[in-house]
Formats: C-alpha cells, sequence, structure tokens
C-alpha cells in the first residue's frame, strides 16, 4: 500500500516541481525576491513594478545596489574637469530587475530636488547609478552616495542644459510613473 502512495504522490510532485520552474522562467522575480538592506539604505525605489508579495518599495543599500552588476561609463561633465571615470550601476538593470513600468523615473535628491527621466532615455542612453568617481566612493560632499550619469561625450545631444538637469546627485529615491 505504502509503495502505492508514493508511486502515486511522484506525479504530483513532479508537477508542482514543473510548475515551479516554469513560473520561475516566466517571472524569476516571482520566485527570487530581492535581498534586505543590511547597510544603510541608500536608494527607495516605488512605483509600478513587480515585485514579490506586492511590496510597495524596494529598498538597496551599497550591497545590494552593486549586486545588480556594475559598469563604468568614462565622460566629462560640467561639474568636473577632464574625463572622469565613474563605477555603478546601469539604470536599466535596475529597471530590468524591478520590472518598473511606465514613462519616466522620477529622480529625487536629499534636498527634495528632483528630475524626470523618461524610460526613453534610459533605453536609448543607459545611464548610470554612480557609486564612485575616479576610484573613490562618492559621499554625500561629493554628490555621493549614488548620482545619476549620462555618457555624454558619446552623444551631442546629452550636452544639455535639459538632460544636466537629468544628472541628479545626492540620489535617494526613483519613482516610477
Amino acid at each position: 500500500m505504502a509503495l502505492k502512495t508514493a508511486f502515486l504522490a511522484a506525479p504530483s510532485f513532479l508537477a508542482f516541481f514543473l510548475f515551479c520552474q516554469a513560473a520561475q522562467a516566466l517571472d524569476p522575480l516571482a520566485l527570487d525576491p530581492l535581498a534586505e538592506p543590511t547597510g544603510r539604505v541608500i536608494l527607495t525605489v516605488t512605483g509600478d513594478m513587480a515585485l514579490p508579495g506586492g511590496a510597495a518599495a524596494a529598498r538597496f543599500d551599497e550591497a545590494g545596489l552593486r549586486a545588480l552588476g556594475e559598469d563604468t561609463i568614462a565622460t566629462t561633465t560640467i561639474w568636473t574637469d577632464g574625463v572622469v571615470t565613474f563605477r555603478g550601476v546601469r539604470l536599466k538593470s535596475l529597471v530590468e530587475r524591478l520590472g518598473l513600468q511606465g514613462e519616466t523615473l522620477n529622480a529625487v535628491a536629499l534636498n527634495d530636488y528632483s528630475a524626470p527621466i523618461p524610460f526613453e532615455d534610459i533605453e536609448r542612453y543607459n545611464p548610470l547609478l554612480a557609486l564612485e568617481m575616479n576610484g573613490e566612493r562618492l559621499l554625500v560632499r561629493d554628490k555621493g552616495p549614488v548620482w545619476v550619469v549620462y555618457p555624454r561625450d558619446d552623444h551631442d545631444e546629452l550636452k544639455s542644459d535639459r538632460i544636466n538637469d537629468r544628472w541628479v546627485w545626492q540620489l535617494t529615491r526613483l519613482e516610477a510613473r
């Protein structure tokens, strides 16, 4: 009798296992929640996103942001001298990881300055959420801990006041709208 019960339960277990694999393939966020920050939260993201359990916000410490994958941009800025190398996380990586949707990301700084970053900018220019400048960690006194950086030397149209306004430093929040 026990063997017959085990034999009947095996297909149920297999079906459940295959269902979980398919769900993860269709929506990797469903079974892969964000790690809770263990350090000081430096960025909070809200808005239309696909977080497990319907969470209203994603909170990141520096390690959590870096875990999304790091990249660099070498470019000039109107606030620094010469070419500067920034290291951080591509905004597109964050958008994809959180399943963010909308027309803009409202970038909000520590002093409540805000600027809308169109999703088309993210797709076209792939800005960086910079955590370092020339190998040094960005601190609040030097536009950190997170600074939105565009690859302005790669695209002439990025050398404008309209785009400069989107270089939000001391970034603390992103709101998908």
